[in-house]
């Protein structure tokens, strides 16, 4: 087990909560934890810089079949956080002996130890500054960079034990043109990169040449489109939310329904899995048993889903330890055989897609899905970019995105990290190829 101050600090309120069981109850704690740099830039210089430390504890009490979770924010001081703990330990008490039984708890009484440690490189907050500032010359440049070490525990009184940490970086940015129009790019890794940031950053300027074009006015219609890795992304991040449910299956609420049924279909080219194991993600669930690989879409055929502990329990189904809401977190798209230096040849006329935008269902049952054109979309002729387009909502449905209209997916994936920062930075990343679509259909 790590010796580090979180690790050391979780262990012992493990220990200290072990020793105020009653004989008839049980627990599981989660714990999560980040020491973190966050700094805002606004027109290409810094506007704040900042740490962030925190530590949570999620404490789950069981007593016959009747169970009840609070969260605490942790001090680091032990004496302070045993009060707490202890103040929350009998609320749940009480919350137990009112509450009725859970007909769906299905617990994991295994007695297992998972450390896993992710070795990566965060680099000292000056040279971050400093690197940052120089691409940044001459440019209006917005955005903000959070990196750091990343914590997570699990425990149980069944003598379940599991520590991961991780470190990684995250810079989401925006270059702007005069016109108000933007270039949107993320760079995450493990392994802070200046070599391929400044690639990134070359690839923005050239974008941003391209937007001070003349701006082109399309016609509704179906029009030939290359999704690059971060749009492509929005529309796998909307279908994960339900599409791999076993719930959502099970209550035909899943936006895959129909491919679930048989009468859709996707490309063979499509093969997606949830890929843990070369994640961020700890090797454990909330739910205290191992994180699985689970193949779910194979060439184009849905071969899985997501199965948590209640889902396993009500529908008769093996859990493979999907987290509470069955959402993948490590998603990972198999590539295809275009090389990304030859996409505007292959394109030859029609869309670049450089991001999509306010995703949502126009037809959950149907899996169509509807959404804007944001940052950096250009109309292409013959292989070449002609300027940037006017904005424009797309209605499509996933079985022609993923299906009948695509054409060829990328040789290169890209590593997308999660950057949301809502409560804590997140552990979430996937590796997504770019998409060659016969047509994408635009409405307005």
């Amino acid at each position: 087990m790590s010796v580090c101050l979180f690790a050391r600090e979780f262990n012992a309120l493990e220990q200290w909560l072990k020793r105020r069981l009653g004989a008839d109850e049980h627990f599981t704690l989660g714990y999560e934890a980040e020491d973190s740099q966050f700094v805002r830039f606004n027109h290409g210089k810094v506007r704040q810089a900042y740490p962030v430390l925190q530590m949570e504890l999620t404490v789950r009490l069981i007593r016959n079949q009747r169970h009840s979770s609070a969260r605490i924010n942790l001090s680091g001081a032990f004496e302070h956080d045993t009060v707490q703990l202890g103040d929350t330990l009998q609320q749940l008490r009480d919350l137990l002996d009112v509450l009725p039984a859970d007909p769906y708890l299905l617990l994991n009484t295994h007695n297992w130890t998972s450390e896993h440690q992710v070795s990566g490189r965060v680099p000292e907050m000056q040279n971050v500054i400093d690197t940052i500032c120089d691409l940044s010359q001459g440019l209006d440049m917005v955005g903000i960079y959070a990196g750091g070490k990343l914590y997570r525990g699990f425990a149980s009184s069944w003598g379940a034990h599991g520590w991961h940490q991780c470190a990684n970086t995250v810079f989401d940015w925006s270059l702007f043109d005069t016109s108000g129009e933007a270039v949107k790019t993320t760079y995450g890794s493990a392994q802070w990169d200046v070599v391929e940031l400044k690639e990134l950053f070359h690839n923005a300027r050239e974008q941003l040449e391209h937007l001070g074009k003349p701006r082109v006015s399309l016609k509704p219609g179906q029009y030939r489109a290359y999704l690059a890795p971060a749009a492509l992304d929005e529309v796998l991040s909307m279908l994960s939310y339900s599409g791999f449910s076993a719930k959502a299956f099970a209550t035909r609420q899943s936006p895959l329904q129909l491919l679930q049924l048989g009468k859709q279909q996707l490309s063979p080219l499509v093969s997606i899995r949830q890929q843990a194991s070369t994640g961020f993600e700890p090797g454990f669930g909330h739910n205290g048993m191992p994180s699985q690989d689970v193949e779910l879409i194979g060439a184009g055929k849905l071969v899985g889903q997501l199965i948590n502990s209640r889902s396993g329990a009500e529908y008769g189904l093996q859990t493979n330890d999907a987290g509470e809401a069955e959402i993948p977190h490590s998603l990972v798209m198999d590539p295809g055989e275009l090389a990304t230096k030859e996409v505007l040849r292959e394109l030859g006329t029609g869309l670049y897609i450089s991001n999509l935008w306010y995703l949502n269902y126009s037809d959950v049952g149907a899996g169509r899905l509807t959404g804007m054109t944001r940052f950096a979309t250009f109309w292409v002729e013959n292989g070449r970019i002609v300027g940037p387009i006017e904005t424009m909502r797309f209605d499509d449905s996933v079985y022609d995105i993923l299906g009948t209209h695509l054409l060829a997916l990328t040789r290169e994936q890209a590593l997308c990290i999660d950057s949301d920062t809502y409560e804590r930075r997140h552990l979430g990343s996937h590796m997504i190829p770019g998409a060659l679509l016969e047509g994408l259909t635009l409405t307005l």
